[in-house]
């Protein structure tokens, strides 16, 4: 079985969906990725789609339940890089994607979790510099 990876980029988990969505693959997505936001405690999860080129019902409704449990868990959902045929698809199948916020890029992406009311958010990577100045004698 594939799994999806989740990457951290600062208060921000990344999903970059590049298989085809089994069952199996999208209930161990779920799992991960509520693990990973327990784990984190970040605040915004941004789910990329550009590699997929058809979305059916099931993987429909699993972003939809992705985004109820992302918000259960304090953490607001974007999915980006949604081509033409998939929304044209989405909508024909009445899949309203509920609680799901989309976007055209990640960096679009970012900003919208960004501007959904947490202004802690940090996109950059942790420095581990030290800024104390030390004295001598």
């Amino acid at each position: 079985m594939e799994r999806v990876p989740v990457l951290k980029i600062g208060d921000i988990l990344l999903v970059s969906i590049q298989v085809d969505m089994s069952d199996q693959t999208a209930v161990q997505l779920q799992e991960d990725l509520a693990e990973r936001i327990v784990a984190t405690g970040c605040h915004g999860v941004i789910i990329d789609i550009t590699a997929l080129d058809i979305v059916d019902s099931f993987v429909g409704r699993m972003l939809s339940t992705i985004a109820s449990i992302s918000k259960v868990l304090d953490a607001e959902t974007v999915v980006v890089g949604m081509r033409p045929a998939v929304a044209i698809t989405l909508v024909e199948l009445g899949l309203s994607l509920n609680g799901i916020r989309t976007a055209l890029n990640v960096e679009r992406g970012m900003e919208l979790i960004a501007a959904a009311g947490h202004d802690d958010y940090d996109f950059a990577v942790d420095d581990e510099t030290d800024d104390e100045t030390t004295a001598t004698a």
